[in-house]
């Protein structure tokens, strides 16, 4: 569960109003979308617009009248280029934008059913768990408010816990007030009712614990008892019986997780832990929120988001890509697509929280294929991804591109990082171009890895500044085209340093 302790409140507007959350990718028209995705990934145009408009499909089929929505099948996509180019960054963003369910997945990781490893079908039940992570978060964050008032409330009663309640007096004897002479005030309404009034004392002790609550209450506020130490009750995670019953990393079954029924059937186990204020803060706050989200909801409007709004990209999809015919079973490869193609065509997946159907998700695919091509899948598997997209190979100017014009440049993130340090580090435009030029000559004297290689130069050329930086003698360093030959051309030219460097 994601911890309370980190996540704010939802950000109200200036007029108080909570703020609109933001819309879901498949609502923003295509136009904006390849703008969005433009701010991060330089060039391949032609990508982000199929996925833009496969994206957007997917509102207006939300939109189009009833007796034709189902009939309305996504256009799934096959993206086409070397490593590096962008096709994992389109995907990374799209993950980022979307306000469905999203999930990546490698198609290399699956096996064959009956065979040792993952089946295809995980892929489903795992971009449920995400969906309903997604949707709880969304509900939590609702509630939020609520959960920290019930949290501080039950924080005062363990710092100021309630008086004990009185002890029945036994048959036959005189109440203590009675003993001792103080008796009860009874009050007399104009309606004749009759009311006990506590005597003066009471009222007296009762003022000052509220008194005492609310300076308790205060310095917690204030952030003033923080440190200090307090005893919870706490749910224990695990248990021995299901401990004993968990299956091995990737068997896991596609039926009823027996764990999760074994789980609701058995006692909870609490135990007290003596922790700082704060910790009890946050598992305080992590056990309102449970109770104040109602599970079955949110399991119901996440099997309607996977449903008709889910994204699965699947990476290395040339690796299961390969000559038919071989002799011998190939449960990474062919077998691999067999299984695929019910899944992608349009079927029902059994998971813990129920069925759900694969018809309406999207599948957008992508793979290099440099030893592989397309036309070496399945012939049914191709007709399941009708678009194919191209990507472009990388060279010098757009490797300029990429270091200047994203939001996330390399050049902006390694001088963000120098700033920490209180230190300026600037790139000149013939030095940006000098290291674009460079990490483009390497990836044509060695394996060509598209912008990955601009990291590794990147790496290279800063490691000297990086680890001197605390005590470096100037705190404004500039790279021009002089610095970064200097101090990259003796490794391009040596070949042995230049394979174990770049």
């Amino acid at each position: 569960m994601t911890s309370g302790r980190d996540r704010p409140a939802p950000a109200p507007a200036a007029d108080g109003a909570p703020q609109e959350p933001p819309p879901w990718l498949e609502e923003l028209p295509p136009r904006k979308i390849v703008a969005e995705l433009d701010r991060y990934i330089v060039g391949q145009e032609a990508a982000k617009k199929a996925v833009a408009i496969a994206v957007r499909n997917r509102w207006r089929r939300a939109n189009a009248p009833e007796e034709i929505r189902d009939e309305i099948a996504p256009n799934n996509i096959i993206m086409i280029g070397p490593t590096g180019v962008g096709k994992t960054e389109i995907a990374r963003r799209l993950a980022r934008l979307a306000g469905a369910p999203f999930l990546k997945v490698e198609a290399s990781k699956f096996t064959e059913v009956g065979y040792v490893g993952r089946d295809v079908e995980s892929m489903i039940r795992e971009l449920v768990d995400v969906a309903i992570n997604m949707v709880r978060e969304e509900r939590e964050d609702e509630v939020y408010g609520q959960a920290e008032a019930n949290a501080e409330e039950r924080l005062l009663d363990i710092l100021l816990p309630p008086p004990p309640p009185p002890a029945p007096v036994p048959a036959g004897e005189q109440p203590a007030a009675a003993a001792t002479g103080t008796r009860p005030l009874f009050v007399v309404s104009s309606k004749g009712d009759v009311t006990t009034k506590a005597p003066a004392g009471e009222t007296e002790a009762t003022d000052r614990r509220r008194r005492t609550r609310e300076k308790l209450r205060q310095q917690l506020r204030n952030g003033e008892l923080e440190e200090r130490d307090v005893e919870i009750e706490v749910q224990e995670q695990g248990h021995p019986v299901l401990d004993m019953l968990q299956p091995p990393q990737g068997m896991e079954g596609p039926d009823v997780n027996l764990t999760e029924m074994l789980r609701d059937m058995l006692p909870k186990r609490r135990k007290r832990r003596s922790v700082h204020l704060h910790e009890a803060r946050r598992i305080l706050i992590d056990e309102e929120l449970k109770r104040l989200v109602d599970m079955d909801d949110v399991v119901n409007e996440a099997l309607d988001r996977v449903e008709n709004h889910g994204v699965i990209f699947i990476d290395e999809l040339d690796k299961i890509a390969g000559e038919r015919g071989t002799v011998g079973p190939d449960v990474s490869r062919e077998g691999v697509q067999r299984d695929l193609l019910p899944i992608v065509e349009g079927s029902t997946v059994q998971t813990r929280y129920g069925y759900v159907r694969t018809d309406h998700i999207l599948f957008v695919a992508a793979g290099a294929f440099h030893v592989s091509k397309p036309s070496d899948l399945i012939p049914e598997l191709q007709g399941r991804f009708p678009i194919r997209v191209e990507l472009q190979p990388l060279g010098e100017d757009d490797f300029v591109r990429i270091m200047t014009e994203p939001e996330n440049a390399l050049t902006k993130q390694y001088a963000a990082l120098c700033q920490v340090e209180g230190a300026k580090l600037e790139f000149t435009p013939d030095g940006v171009r000098e290291i674009a030029r460079l990490a483009s000559r390497a990836n044509q004297r060695m394996e060509n890895i598209g912008a990955r290689r601009l990291h590794t130069v990147m790496t290279t050329l800063l490691e000297e500044v990086l680890f001197e930086l605390p005590d470096y003698p100037t705190k404004h360093i500039v790279f021009d085209e002089r610095t970064v030959r200097e101090r990259l051309e003796k490794v391009l030219d040596d070949e042995d340093l230049r394979k174990y460097i770049l």
